[in-house]
C-alpha cells in the first residue's frame, strides 16, 4: 500500500481510537513512528496529556549506543542511524513491557549527549504505553521484530521541505553555525528519513504533523 493510501486520522480521532482499544485489554502498546524531526516526541506527550494518568511515553532514544562505542565502530558521524542503536535491547524491553507490570527504561539526555540508565519508568497501573521512535516500523532486521509487539501503529507524515526546515532549526537550536546545521540536517538526518520512508511496514494510520 502506498503511503498516501494509509488511512489518515486526526489527533482527536487518534485519542478516541486509543481509548477504544485500551478498553479491551489490560495494557496496549502504541507505536508513534516517523522520521527525525517529524514531531514524535511532541505528539506522544500531547497524547499522554489527553489520555490521562493511565498513559505513559516510552522513547526509543534511550537505546542510543554510547559515543565511545560509536567511535570504536567508526559510526559516530552516523549517530542516529539504525545501526547506532541497541535494537535487540529495545525489543527485549518492549517484550518486558508487554509481559510485566512496572518496568524501568533508559532516557537519552540530549543536552549531555548520553544515555541515563533507568531514568524512565512504566508503572504497574499504566494501561497505555506510547512508544515513540524513528525505526519502530522498519522492515530490516533486527528492527523488523518490533512490529508484532504493537497493538496500534501510527506513522507521522509531513512534507519534505517542512521536514528539512525543522531539522535545520533543530541543529541551530543546538548551537551549530548555519552552514553546519544545514549540512548535518541534509546529510545524516535526511539519509535516515529517506531510509525510514523506503523501508517501513505499513502503519494502521497516518497522522499529518505539518498542519
Amino acid at each position: 500500500m502506498a503511503e498516501d493510501m494509509i488511512p489518515t486520522i486526526s489527533f482527536h480521532g487518534l485519542v478516541h481510537e486509543i481509548n477504544t482499544r485500551a478498553a479491551r485489554q489490560n495494557r496496549i502498546l502504541v507505536a508513534i513512528a516517523g522520521p527525525p524531526g517529524s514531531g514524535k516526541s511532541t505528539v506522544a506527550a500531547d497524547l499522554a496529556t489527553h489520555l490521562g494518568p493511565s498513559a505513559a511515553v516510552l522513547p526509543m532514544d534511550g537505546f542510543h549506543l554510547d559515543n565511545d562505542r560509536l567511535q570504536q565502530m567508526g559510526l559516530l558521524h552516523r549517530k542516529g542511524a539504525p545501526e547506532t542503536f541497541e535494537a535487540e535491547g529495545f525489543a527485549a524491553l518492549l517484550q518486558d513491557v508487554r509481559n510485566q507490570g512496572a518496568v524501568s527504561f533508559p532516557i537519552f539526555d540530549r543536552d549531555a549527549d548520553r544515555t541515563v540508565c533507568d531514568a524512565g519508568r512504566i508503572g504497574k497501573d499504566t494501561r497505555i504505553v506510547l512508544v515513540e521512535g524513528n525505526y519502530l516500523l522498519l522492515t530490516t532486521p533486527p528492527w523488523s521484530s518490533l512490529i508484532g509487539l504493537f497493538d496500534l501503529t501510527v506513522r507521522l507524515v509531513l512534507g519534505r521541505d517542512e521536514l528539512e526546515a525543522r531539522l535545520i532549526a533543530r541543529w541551530l537550536e543546538h548551537g551549530l553555525p548555519p552552514d553546519d546545521a544545514r549540512a548535518r540536517a541534509l546529510g545524516n538526518d535526511m539519509k535516515n528519513a529517506d531510509f525510514v520512508a523506503e523501508n517501513s511496514f505499513e502503519a494502521d494510520f497516518a497522522l499529518a504533523t505539518d498542519r
